[in-house]
């Protein structure tokens, strides 16, 4: 079933809000803030049917809407608009990547660490080799998703099972330059609440996959042309 023009504004704004607080969105939040210009019973009765289609899910009784993967989905494909790097960040990124040892391997482990930096999410990178470089731990655990233990020993240890990790990086197809998927799609247990972003870089002499992994509720609008002027970079690299 297509959703009208009113269900997606309703959508767009319910997962704008949730990936800027990570709290379930109510009516009320939604009137104040959309902009929808119909009552608070028309949007509590459309986001009654966003759920009954699946797009949002009250986590609890009472409580506010959630975005499923399914709307995480439709808002990553058919909604989001993303936001372009202003020349300041673009200068800035460019510069820190230019800071250090220029030998690949050190300059993809540098790449890492400003991704990391700059997503503000857990950044890997990989080359042909299959060598993982990994930055950005700690700031996941600001992030109210992984105060769950579990959910946080299994991204970590994803780091150390190079087959897990292999998992992810074959969501990017071939024909793939930037692929945006969730946890559950991996069949991984306590990953359901994630998000992955991962992005194929090639250089002269160098080629391999620059990830991101956060809450489901990932900037995506901003994450992604971040990542893909990252990829730009690295793929400039000719030493």
């Amino acid at each position: 079933m297509d959703l009208t023009e009113r269900q997606k504004k309703l959508l767009r704004s319910i997962i704008e809000k949730y990936i800027e607080t990570a709290e379930p969105i109510g009516s009320e939040t939604v009137e104040k803030e959309a902009g929808l210009g119909v009552s608070p019973a028309t949007i509590r009765n459309e986001m009654v049917r966003l759920t009954a289609l699946g797009y949002v899910r009250q986590p609890y009784t009472s409580a506010g809407r959630i975005p499923t993967s399914m709307g995480m989905k439709f808002f990553v494909d058919q909604l989001m608009e993303e936001k372009a790097l202003s020349l300041k960040d673009e200068v800035a990124i460019k510069e820190e990547m230019n800071q250090g040892d220029q030998r690949f391997e050190r300059h993809l482990k540098h790449a890492a660490q400003v991704l990391a930096q700059q997503t503000k999410s857990l950044a890997i990178a990989s080359d042909e080799e299959g060598d993982i470089y990994a930055s950005g731990m700690a700031n996941i655990l600001d992030m109210p998703e992984f105060y769950d233990i579990d959910i946080t020993k299994t991204v970590l240890s994803m780091l150390d099972k190079v087959e897990l990790l292999n998992q992810v990086f074959a969501m990017l197809l071939p024909q793939d330059q930037i692929k945006i998927f969730f946890g559950e799609e991996l069949g991984v247990p306590f990953l359901e609440p994630c998000g992955f972003v991962i992005v194929r870089y090639e250089a002269p002499s160098h080629r391999g996959v620059l990830g991101v992994i956060g809450p489901s509720r990932l900037n995506y609008p901003v994450v992604i042309p971040t990542m893909k002027y990252f990829a730009h970079l690295l793929g400039e690299f000719s030493k």
